[in-house]
């Protein structure tokens, strides 16, 4: 039975409400379960909350113990960013992947899948999918996050991917309101800023979320960015004319909308978290994401009293915060009634699943170029890994890269990670006389990474280059694969390939 809250006032509880929290631990803490009694309705899990899919299932039947009706949200995009999957590579590829195989049925039933499997262990909201345009090749978060780079492509995928994941009784979070596909600066480190003028933004950018809009997503998350041409003053999560004026009026949205993680330097190292929370409700926002790096029940208590405070101060209209609160219980009602028990439990336990999915997807995503002329390896080769710097978004938790699944087919191969302006040279002398498979990631946003792929191709012509990245580079090497993802699966289409298996 759904529990209510204890000894809080309303206004206290609405604070509570609209909070999507964190916290560490494959085990839910006191502190967070006396929340959730106290009003708390949405828990947000990460990859260090998860080791395995029978733990998060009971993770998650804990908190229902607590509050039948809370949002279990999770960061589960498929692809380079996996929570499910995080310490072996997810069974998905991600939107890049599927954009490239453009098959809108195949996006729509691999989301049903990765739908499925959340279901299965609890999870009832995802921040997924990613609707940004990657407009911007030197995009340094986006990237394989998104479908593609043009706005029809990313629109209809969009749609695709919420309606097969909301199949599965999981809500969808389309982001990053307005877009965040043209910027050349990650929000998690300081303020991106978009200079296009309003009619760009309408065509190239916002058709996505429209898409969205129209296929029922049930909730959508705003960008910390700032886009002069919407407001000049304050960034998306904390802009009225972005979330109440657009999104709300103009693209006539009635869900949840959901801020990206307030702990980003874009809104902590400008705001600070607890002036950016109640601007961001203010501002039209009903759920405040916080937890992916301040996962404590300090953080809880400071966004709580700030929104209470702001109430009582007449900074933030209580109606507002009403409003948001509502917002939050209406999207729990909608999960709770998708999840209806049994009927939801026989469909998660397998009658509807198709675990190959992922694989057959990342299979059709695989691009050869030189292939006519190559000879399947037979032997073990040196697979010599190029390695940037991870952005947070996707961690450096997730293995990736095809050494592994090359392990499987071919015993004996070695592999090794370099970067830096010696890394060609080093690889070099690692391999030996291997054969040598380069494994790069965004090859064309990083010269270091050019640069060693110079040094390998002159001194051994027969190289193999994988690009697990976006392939804007000019394809090279003996052979070339671009495989438009760095999950688990590309690494095994890759795999095959090399191997003719």
């Amino acid at each position: 039975m759904t529990t209510i809250a204890r000894a809080t006032d309303t206004l206290t509880r609405d604070a509570l409400t609209v909070l999507q929290p964190g916290f560490t631990g494959t085990e839910a803490p006191d502190w967070l379960l006396r929340r959730l009694g106290e009003g708390l309705a949405s828990v947000g899990l990460f990859g260090r909350n998860i080791a395995g899919a029978e733990q998060l299932a009971a993770l998650t039947a804990q908190l229902r113990a607590e509050r039948e009706d809370v949002l279990v949200a999770i960061d589960e995009e498929g692809g380079d960013v996996t929570r499910l999957e995080v310490r072996t590579g997810s069974s998905f590829p991600g939107n890049f992947a599927l954009g490239a195989v453009d098959d809108v049925a195949l996006t729509r039933a691999v989301a049903a899948e990765l739908g499925r499997r959340l279901a299965a262990c609890g999870v009832n909201l995802n921040w997924a999918p990613s609707a940004d345009v990657n407009s911007n090749p030197d995009n340094p978060v986006i990237g394989v996050r998104s479908f593609g780079a043009a706005s029809d492509l990313v629109a209809r995928h969009t749609a695709a991917y919420v309606t097969g994941l909301q199949s599965a009784g999981v809500a969808a979070c389309t982001k990053h309101f307005p877009g965040h596909g043209d910027t050349a600066v990650d929000s998690h480190h300081s303020l991106p800023r978009i200079d296009v003028d309003p009619g760009v933004l309408a065509e190239r950018d916002l058709a996505p979320f429209r898409a969205a809009i129209d296929a029922g997503s049930r909730a959508v998350m705003s960008a910390h960015i700032l886009v002069p041409a919407l407001d000049p003053e304050r960034p998306a999560t904390l802009s009225r004319r972005i979330l109440t004026d657009l999104l709300r009026g103009e693209l006539g949205y009635d869900g949840l909308i959901v801020t990206d993680g307030m702990e980003m330097r874009a809104i902590a190292g400008t705001y600070g978290i607890e002036r950016g929370s109640v601007l961001a409700v203010a501002a039209g926002a009903d759920a405040i994401c916080v937890g992916g790096g301040l996962a404590d029940e300090e953080t809880v208590r400071r966004l709580r009293d700030a929104l209470v405070e702001a109430v009582r101060a007449g900074e933030l209209p209580e109606e507002r915060l009403a409003d948001a609160a509502e917002r939050v219980r209406a999207l729990a009602r909608w999960t709770a009634a998708e999840r209806t028990g049994a009927d939801r439990a026989a469909h998660a336990a397998g009658t509807d699943a198709d675990g190959d999915v992922g694989l057959r997807a990342a299979r059709r995503a695989l691009r050869a170029t030189g292939a006519e002329g190559f000879t399947p390896l037979t032997e073990p080769p040196y697979v010599a890994a190029f390695t940037p710097v991870a952005n947070i978004a996707v961690g450096d938790e997730t293995p990736w890269g095809v050494a592994a699944e090359l392990s499987r087919l071919l015993p004996g191969t070695e592999t090794g990670s370099f970067a830096g302006p010696d890394a060609g040279k080093e690889a070099l002398a690692a391999a030996g006389a291997r054969r040598v498979v380069a494994v790069v990631r965004d090859e064309h946003r990083h010269p270091w990474m050019a640069a060693a792929l110079d040094t390998l191709l002159d001194a051994r012509p027969d190289t193999i280059v994988v690009e697990m990245g976006v392939p804007r580079a000019t394809p090279r090497g003996a052979l070339h694969l671009a495989t438009h993802g760095a999950a688990r699966v590309c690494g095994r289409a890759a795999a095959e390939a090399l191997t003719g298996a």
